[in-house]
């Protein structure tokens, strides 16, 4: 998503090219000032506050933040002997995170072998999402990992048609589907569920979360397992896509304007996340 993830301009499977007379290295990796202040929570603590946080974007990662060492409460971080190897960053060395009795190990790391071209990340410190309770910018809880500012939705009504079939079954057609243009992603097609046989879909309990767009259901089409989705409950942001339902192409067959589509190339599906850690649905709804 965004600039790393997908077909983003710094991601291993770019849909563009930066126009240079000479090749650039098969991985770039980015460094910029997030310009908000961000929050983290752990074990019911604030253990982190900050208005000069650091985006890492690494190909085909979502950006991890970079918090200095000064704006972290310093009885939290407990110095471990594990050290791992960055690929362009050099040594990396960990911490236990400890805090109101809890002690979480590998939970943070700190880049202490960096090349002088990456000086903006010294005395900074990245806490691992999941082992965390919560993140927040300013009071608002960021959920799934750091916001991506490069990221962005745009969502479009049109009249054209679009069709999907299962063999010899319509699913679904109609004539006032709705786009969804997603940073890094193909279009994704949504429709009216009024457009929809609905018989035909069957519902599955597997769910996903998308920090943008909110938790997605699926349903199963036949033989094809997972061959469509719906924000049931979509966040505010992109209530325009609320409950409507969108279909895999490389799963069923689906025609826009009689010509049949199918997952570009390169573009493969996202990697699903999990409820953050003390995170219940209910949450996620009231967001």
């Amino acid at each position: 998503m965004g600039l790393s993830w997908q077909q983003g301009p710094l991601s291993s499977t770019a849909l563009g090219r930066f126009l240079t007379p000479e090749p650039l290295p098969e991985r770039l990796l980015f460094a910029e000032r997030l310009r908000r202040r961000m929050k983290v929570k752990f074990s019911g603590e604030w253990i982190a506050d900050s208005e000069d946080v650091v985006l890492l974007y690494e190909p085909g990662r979502y950006p991890v933040a970079y918090f200095p060492l000064s704006s972290v409460r310093p009885d939290v971080l407990e110095a471990s002997a594990r050290t791992t190897q960055h690929r362009e960053l050099g040594e990396t060395s960990w911490f236990t995170v400890a805090a109101a009795g809890h002690r979480t190990e590998r939970a943070a790391w700190q880049l202490t072998g960096l090349p002088p071209y990456a000086s903006e990340l010294e005395g900074r410190v990245a806490f691992a999402w999941r082992a965390m309770d919560a993140f927040y910018e300013e009071d608002d809880r960021i959920l799934g990992h750091a916001s991506d500012p490069y990221h962005r939705i745009d969502i479009r009504d049109t009249s054209r048609t679009l069709e999907v079939r299962s063999g010899d079954t319509v699913i679904a057609r109609t004539t006032r589907p709705v786009v969804l243009y997603e940073s890094g992603f193909a279009p994704r097609w949504y429709v009216p569920r009024e457009d929809i046989q609905k018989k035909e879909l069957t519902s599955v309990e597997s769910q996903t979360f998308c920090p943008y767009k909110g938790l997605a259901s699926y349903y199963d089409i036949g033989e094809s397992k997972k061959a469509a989705w719906s924000y049931r409950e979509a966040y505010t942001e992109v209530g325009r896509i609320d409950d409507l339902v969108s279909f895999e192409p490389d799963k069923v067959e689906v025609y826009l304007d009689g010509e049949r589509l199918h997952l570009e190339p390169g573009q493969h599906a996202a990697v699903p996340h999990g409820v953050d850690r003390s995170l219940g649905t209910d949450e996620v709804f009231s967001r």
